[in-house]
C-alpha cells in the first residue's frame, strides 16, 4: 500500500536497532547527570547584595546594594522604588541570578531599589487579613521610606498579587505614591480566558479556610501546576534529560525548581478575603473591596501608572490586566506589552533587555 500520497502519514522509521541505540543514549545521559550533580555545589539564588532596613514581625524590607556589585555605583534616582511581590511565591524571582535579574537591571540604570519580603506565615498568623498586608505591612514600608528620604511619596512597583495590593494601597493613600508600576497584575478577574479565576469561583472558600486554617503551600502549588499539566508535570522533566551533562543549564533548572516549590503557606483570613472579594466578586470592576472598613475605588488612583503585562501569560491574561486602563483615575496611564509569559517576564533574555529599561525610562520622564 502506498503511504506517500499527500495527506497521509508515512511509515515510522523505528527499528529494534534504533530503539536500542536511543536507550543507550538515554542511559549515558543519566550517567552524565549523576557526574554533573556531584560537581554542583549548593544552588544559590539572589544575585544582588541586600540589607534589612525595616521589619514588622516576619515582614522585612530590604534595600538592594548595587554599589557592592562589580562596576557597581550608587543610585542616581532621588525617589526610591519599592517592589511588592505576591504572597504565594518568594520575591527573589526578581533577582534569581546574575543574568536573570530585573533588580540588577534597575540598579544598573540608577534606580534605588527596595523589596518587601512577606516571610513565611505560621499558625500564629492565621487571622492576618488584607488590612494587615496592605495598610500595616506595605504601608509601614512606604512610611519608613518616606521618613528616611524626607519625601511625601515614593515609587511603587507591584507584581502579580502584589500589584493588586499596590493598587489598593494607592487608591487608599494616593498622596503617598508618586508613580505606580504594575506588572502582570490581575484587575478584571472574570475574563473568559482566566483559568485560575474559573477554578477559584467554583470553590467554597469559607469551607476551605474554616477547615484548613492557613492554606498549605502544597495546595497552592498543585493548583498552579494543574493549569498546564502536560508542560509542568511531564514535558519539562523529559526535557531535563537533554541538559544533564551541562552543569550551567542544570544549575539554572534546579534554581528555578527551588523557587517554584519554595512557597509560603497563606494566612487564612487574608486568603479568604482575597479569594472572595477579588476572584469571586471581581471587586476592582464591580466594587465592593473592603480594606479595614474602607472601600477601594480605582478611580482614586490618580498618580501616573505604567501597566506591564505579558502577552502569553496563562495566570494573568492580558485582558485581565489591561482592564486597569478603564478603571484608574489617572490622566497619565501607559501600557507595556511584553512578548512572553508570566515567568518569562522576569527571567528571559528579552526581559533583561526590555523591562528594566522601560521602567527606568518611564520613571525618569516623570522625575523631571
Amino acid at each position: 500500500m502506498d503511504n506517500t500520497h499527500t495527506g497521509s502519514i508515512g511509515p515510522l522509521d523505528i527499528t529494534p536497532e534504533s530503539l536500542a541505540q536511543e536507550a543507550m543514549q538515554f542511559q549515558a545521559r543519566l550517567g552524565a547527570g549523576l557526574d554533573t550533580l556531584r560537581q554542583l555545589g549548593d544552588t544559590g539564588y539572589g544575585a544582588t547584595p541586600k540589607e534589612e532596613v525595616w521589619r514588622d514581625g516576619k515582614v522585612v524590607l530590604y534595600r538592594y546594594r548595587g554599589d557592592r556589585l562589580d562596576n557597581g555605583r550608587a543610585p542616581t534616582a532621588k525617589v526610591p522604588l519599592l517592589i511588592a511581590y505576591a504572597l504565594v511565591n518568594r520575591p527573589y524571582m526578581v533577582d534569581l541570578q546574575a543574568d536573570k535579574s530585573i533588580v540588577r537591571g534597575l540598579l544598573e540604570r540608577g534606580e534605588d531599589v527596595y523589596i518587601l519580603d512577606w516571610g513565611y506565615p505560621d499558625r500564629s498568623d492565621r487571622f492576618l487579613d488584607l488590612e494587615d498586608y496592605i495598610q500595616r505591612y506595605l504601608g509601614g514600608a512606604v512610611d519608613h521610606l518616606r521618613r528616611e528620604y524626607r519625601l511625601d511619596a515614593v515609587n511603587l512597583l507591584g507584581i502579580c498579587q502584589g500589584g493588586a495590593f499596590s493598587l489598593c494601597y494607592a487608591a487608599l493613600n494616593p498622596r503617598k505614591v508618586r508613580n505606580l508600576v504594575t506588572m502582570v497584575t490581575p484587575v478584571d478577574f472574570h475574563t473568559a480566558d482566566n483559568m485560575l479565576a474559573h477554578w477559584v469561583r467554583g470553590t467554597d472558600i469559607d469551607l476551605m479556610v474554616d477547615t484548613l486554617g492557613n492554606i498549605p503551600a502544597d495546595v497552592m502549588n498543585f493548583t498552579y501546576l494543574t493549569l498546564k499539566p502536560w508542560r509542568l508535570f511531564v514535558q519539562k522533566y523529559v526535557g531535563l534529560v537533554d541538559i544533564l551533562d551541562d552543569p550551567r543549564a542544570l544549575e539554572d533548572f534546579l534554581r528555578m525548581e527551588t523557587w517554584i516549590f519554595d512557597s509560603p503557606d497563606q494566612a487564612g483570613e487574608a486568603f479568604r478575603q482575597f479569594a472572595r472579594q477579588f476572584y469571586q466578586a471581581n471587586g476592582f470592576v464591580n466594587g465592593g473591596i473592603d480594606i479595614g472598613g474602607r472601600a477601594v475605588d480605582l478611580g482614586d488612583v490618580d498618580m501616573p501608572v505604567l501597566n506591564v503585562f505579558a502577552q502569553a501569560d496563562h495566570l494573568v491574561p492580558p485582558s485581565s490586566s489591561q482592564a486597569l486602563g478603564g478603571l484608574v483615575g489617572s490622566r497619565d496611564y501607559s501600557e507595556l506589552s511584553f512578548r512572553g509569559g508570566h515567568i518569562g517576564i522576569y527571567v528571559s533574555s528579552r526581559a533583561q533587555r526590555e523591562v528594566p529599561q522601560a521602567i527606568h525610562d518611564w520613571l525618569a520622564e516623570r522625575s523631571r
